[in-house]
């Protein structure tokens, strides 16, 4: 085995863990590091990923990470928050996401902006306190549930990357 596939190798390796770290932790992009990782592999000797599994494999990472975005919004919605808890759950990822950069607080920042927001977006509307609740509820399954999508793709990701590599042994 040369030193580039060993190189390549570790990168792999390293890419598709980070990319599992930050299906979680926010300010990672885990899901396109994830992918990353998959495409070094692709030029290690012996290794024969086929140009269809790639494409499909970035087509639904691409997917996962648009989503991951969405789907907060969507729980907003479909636990019955108006337009302005799903303005106020979008403002809040935004502003979680911003403070996240400039300030180590990741995780908790991430998952309470959207729910606070909508919620705050839902009682500048003068919903009543309960829907109000139950909206940034449905914000925070949202976020969950993408979270968990991110983790799945990531995990199949590093289950190529082991299986692969078990195979060159």
């Amino acid at each position: 085995m040369s030193g580039m596939s060993i190189i390549l190798i570790i990168v792999a390796i390293l890419l598709v863990l980070i990319g599992i770290v930050g299906a979680v932790v926010p300010g990672i992009a885990g899901t396109p590091i994830s992918f990353l990782g998959l495409l070094a592999l692709s030029f290690v000797e012996g290794i024969d990923y086929s140009t269809k599994f790639l494409v499909i494999m970035g087509v639904i990472g691409a997917i996962v990470f648009t989503l991951d975005y969405v789907v907060p919004v969507w729980g907003t919605k479909k636990f019955g928050g108006s337009k302005a808890g799903v303005r106020g759950s979008t403002i809040g990822l935004i502003l979680g996401l911003l403070i996240t950069l400039f300030f180590p607080v990741g995780f908790i920042v991430v998952l309470a902006g959207p729910f606070f927001g909508a919620y705050i977006g839902e009682k500048i509307n003068k919903t009543p306190d309960k829907l109000a609740w139950r909206s940034a509820f449905g914000s925070f399954i949202g976020f969950m549930a993408g979270t968990f999508v991110k983790i799945v793709y990531g995990c199949v990701c590093i289950f190529y990357v082991v299986k692969d590599l078990v195979g060159l042994i």
